[in-house]
């Protein structure tokens, strides 16, 4: 039965890791849900462990390392081992980030993603590439700790991301200067130098990402954005009132144009999720997009502190009014500058004009 397996998988080892990298996607799709629960820590962090393994087994395997050993009638089956993990990591990855609405201002970070992760059907030789490999290999690696860390502290900052990327960075370099020591037919195919020159373009990379807001700021992620008439709060409990988009664009259910009543009051309400024991400082930043100038004008910035641990996340709302009509943005940002999400909105000023699709939800 394990012969016959063996054959299979050296007869269709051109198209088996890809099947093993989707795995590892939809199961950890299925599977993954809190950031902060124990259960989603052990996944990662045994992904990440198991895939570290890996990488050494399959990278001394090439010298008869493990001739005669238990690991010898296995050593096939490491790549799909690597892919599997990879797959785990990246699927793991997309769920936490993807809960941000602010998906749109860092798509680029996830084509960054799937493009290193895929790139090995591209290769001549696949995940046997060992810049492949190590790179890859960092990458998810760095992004791991990004919001590993800041979750174990319970807080995030500028010098909070630095250390997660001295962390990533030690971790990777010692298995890469480690594996190059102990395998020959590792220094015959790859050059050191041209090793490090990858792993620190990643690295000052994935900086510049984070410098120009293009990563969301997980382990935080916004919920819930909405642009309402009016919030009450009663008890433990928060009503929000706000007009609906017609009933066909099923995609978005907050109305992008608000018919406003001059005087009266415009709220924005967020969710905003974050980790057990998690405090953090967050700001609405409203703009006007000003049409005398072409550029949008921050009109005033209004924080509050988030507390994490709750399910369907930490509610708050600011409000203004004498609103301008036109475009406007509020953005939900850390005290630093990143950014969870973009309510965006158009006030129309109409004092006989109805609010639409008028409807409340309690949160």
């Amino acid at each position: 039965m394990i012969n016959r397996f063996r054959a299979f998988v050296r007869a269709n080892q051109r198209y088996l890791p890809v099947v093993f990298f989707m795995a590892g996607f939809v199961w950890d799709s299925l599977t993954l849900g809190r950031i902060d629960r124990l259960y989603d820590r052990i996944i990662l962090c045994t992904y990440l462990s198991s895939l570290t393994v890996c990488l050494y087994l399959f990278n001394l395997a090439d010298d008869g390392k493990w001739e005669d050993t238990f690991f010898e009638k296995y050593q096939d089956y490491l790549p799909l081992a690597i892919q599997f993990f990879l797959g785990g990591l990246c699927s793991a990855y997309v769920i936490y980030f993807s809960r941000s609405v602010s998906f749109s201002k860092t798509v680029i970070f996830f084509i960054l993603l799937v493009a290193l992760l895929f790139a090995n059907e591209l290769l001549k030789k696949r995940i046997s590439n060992k810049y492949l490999q190590f790179s890859a290999y960092f990458f998810v690696n760095f992004t791991f700790f990004t919001f590993f860390v800041p979750m174990v502290v319970g807080t995030m900052n500028q010098f909070i991301f630095m250390l997660s990327g001295a962390i990533s960075l030690g971790i990777t370099l010692g298995l890469i200067i480690y594996i190059y020591n102990a395998s020959p037919s590792t220094r015959e195919e790859i050059s050191f130098g041209k090793m490090l020159g990858f792993i620190f373009g990643i690295y000052l990379l994935i900086h510049t990402f984070y410098f120009f807001n293009l990563i969301p700021p997980v382990p935080l992620a916004l919920d819930e954005g909405l642009v309402a008439h009016h919030v009450e709060r009663s008890d433990d409990t928060y009503v929000v009132t706000y007009e609906r988009e017609p009933w066909y664009k099923i995609w978005k259910d907050n109305r992008h144009q608000f018919e406003y009543e001059p005087g009266s009051d415009v709220y924005v309400f967020t969710s905003i999720f974050a980790p057990s024991d998690f405090r953090k400082d967050i700001l609405h930043r409203w703009k006007w997009y000003s049409p005398h100038t072409n550029n949008w004008e921050v009109i005033d910035e209004i924080g509050f502190e988030i507390t994490g641990g709750r399910d369907e996340g930490f509610r708050g709302y600011t409000y203004k009014n004498k609103m301008m009509e036109g475009e406007w943005e509020v953005d939900v940002i850390t005290k630093e500058g990143l950014v969870l999400g973009i309510i965006s909105f158009e006030i129309d000023i109409d004092s006989t004009a109805q609010p639409y699709r008028l409807s409340s939800r309690t949160f």
